[in-house]
């Protein structure tokens, strides 16, 4: 009983975790073909008995064929044939590795579905031929054919120009059989008229205005013949193209601005290579604004825009109906180019209430112009806390140039600011100063208040106890008269007596400090005991 509850908890669990380990390694199992060994990103067929004789494919209860990136072969001698569909469920696959196998055939369109396929080994094999169109979409870093018996031909005349272009300094050690069954090194191989394809496109001056028609024209030569094609890509515009033997023609109509920058092939391509011509379309058009926002604030102020037009239009902002003026302080800022587009914004640095206002930008080329209004408001006039006033006032001449948008982030040479701006800070200047003017005025009142308060504690510390005396009669800064209090201070200590706090304290006057002689002081002076003189 005690051991049965010790599988209960966490052993329990890691014990139903194995036994479901297990179930999906069994099913995978019944779903990978026999003399392989499959995993969730890999197939593994390299057991010779019983062998397999079609290129192996997992069952609809196994592993997603879609995350196999790796597929290994080796041993198979019953291999011979890569048909057109045996490969395309395994569109991840990255690296195909048949080796020590009796492969003999591999279809046109076997790795047409394989765009991530990217090593292909195909040592020691049965093939005796090999086309390049199997690869030719595919980018591939290694193709690997060391030890097939090719046969000499112009077939794999591609192989050998391949080994002559790749980068790579490692170059297989390839060989071919010719009419007398001898081994012959693959870069001496040598077919009569058999030999790389040109294309020529003459194209007269690619440059049109938008919603004009254009014809393009491109010849190719070859031996053997090549085949003709023309690839233009994601081309908005309608066009349709015509071909005659080695001459070929495309037709654009009614060409979009959407086109402008884009790039036309006539592609030449033969057994053994292919060659193409390509030019670019360059499409003239008027400005567009596609974009204007109401301001954000960020390190600055900005007026977001877009802008659209080829060739590149000029820029002009106005500010209430008249030409604005750019600054360093109100300029225009392009942040993105990309091609015939143009991202940025009219850049404000602090502006205040005197900018608030419509802007209107206008952009403008040989083909035409575009123009777009935008209300501004930046910040509230004072004592209006609500930000709603909107009577804007002009004050006078606020702008002048207009900007083209490659120059329009240099500006050294533009005056510093406008009126406005400066009737703006004028305002905030005077502002300032009555604010500081009140904050000094109150401090100073307070400091004269305290001042006033600390004399009157000075001299009015004693009470009614006693006065300092300011007769005229008075020799001496130190006498002191009595007022009479009852207080009990007062009856102590003598009439001659300074009151500090509470406590009355005896004072005796030092003629000779004074440098007053005896005559000079009054009777009631005289220390108690002294003799008086006649």
């Amino acid at each position: 009983m005690s051991s049965w509850r010790g599988w209960h908890g966490p052993a329990m669990a890691r014990l139903w975790g194995c036994c479901w380990l297990l179930v999906g390694c069994w099913r995978a199992a019944l779903a990978c073909p026999a003399s392989c060994r499959c995993s969730a990103s890999r197939i593994r067929c390299s057991d010779p008995s019983p062998g397999i004789v079609a290129f192996p494919r997992l069952e609809p209860n196994g592993a997603d064929p879609e995350n196999i990136t790796e597929i290994f072969i080796a041993n198979q001698k019953r291999l011979e044939i890569i048909n057109e569909d045996d490969v395309e469920a395994y569109v991840g696959l990255k690296n195909l590795t048949i080796v020590d196998s009796g492969l003999k055939f591999v279809a046109y369109k076997a790795f047409l579905k394989n765009s991530n396929l990217r090593h292909i080994n195909f040592t020691r094999n049965k093939l005796t031929s090999l086309s390049r169109k199997h690869f030719r979409h595919l980018d591939l870093s290694a193709l690997i054919l060391v030890g097939n018996p090719f046969t000499c031909s112009c077939d794999i005349m591609w192989i050998k120009t391949l080994q002559e272009t790749k980068s790579s300094p490692e170059i297989q050690d390839l060989y071919c059989l010719n009419e007398s069954s001898k081994n012959i090194p693959l870069s001496n191989l040598q077919i009569p008229n058999c030999g790389l394809p040109t294309a020529n496109l003459a194209a007269p001056n690619l440059t049109v205005e938008e919603g004009k028609s254009i014809t393009l024209s491109c010849s190719v030569a070859g031996d053997p013949v090549p085949n003709m094609y023309w690839d233009v890509g994601n081309l908005v515009s309608k066009h349709m193209n015509e071909t005659s033997y080695t001459q070929g023609f495309l037709r654009i109509t009614n060409i979009s601005s959407d086109d402008s920058g884009k790039q036309i092939s006539c592609v030449a391509e033969n057994l053994v290579g292919e060659d193409q011509d390509s030019v670019n379309l360059t499409v003239h058009f008027a400005p567009s604004i596609t974009f204007l926002e109401s301001p954000t604030s960020d390190h600055h102020w900005c007026i977001p825009f877009t802008v659209r037009g080829n060739p590149k239009p000029a820029l002009h902002w106005f500010y209430n109906g008249a030409i604005l003026n750019e600054s360093k302080y109100i300029c225009t800022k392009i942040h993105v180019t990309n091609h015939t587009e143009y991202h940025g914004c009219l850049q404000l640095d602090n502006p205040t209430h005197m900018n608030n206002g419509d802007y209107t930008l206008i952009a403008k080329n040989e083909y035409g112009k575009d123009e777009r209004q935008i209300s501004a408001h930046f910040m509230g006039w004072p004592g209006i806390d609500d930000g709603t006033n909107l009577n804007y006032v002009d004050y006078g001449d606020y702008g002048t140039a207009a900007n083209d948008i490659g120059d329009t982030t240099n500006r050294s040479n533009e005056i510093p600011s406008t009126d406005a701006d400066k009737a703006g800070r004028e305002h905030l200047s005077v502002y300032a100063v009555v604010v500081i003017a009140s904050v000094v005025g109150f401090c100073l009142l307070v400091m004269l208040f305290l001042l006033k308060l600390a004399r009157h504690s000075k001299f009015g510390m004693k009470g009614p106890a006693s006065v300092i005396s300011n007769d005229d009669d008075s020799a001496s800064p130190l006498h002191h008269i009595s007022n009479g209090s009852n207080t009990p201070s007062s009856s102590e200590g003598g009439p001659d007596a300074v009151i500090i706090g509470m406590t009355k304290i005896p004072v005796i006057e030092n003629p000779q400090y004074f440098g007053i002689t005896n005559s000079q002081l009054k009777p009631d002076t005289w220390p108690r005991g002294s003799p008086k003189t006649a």
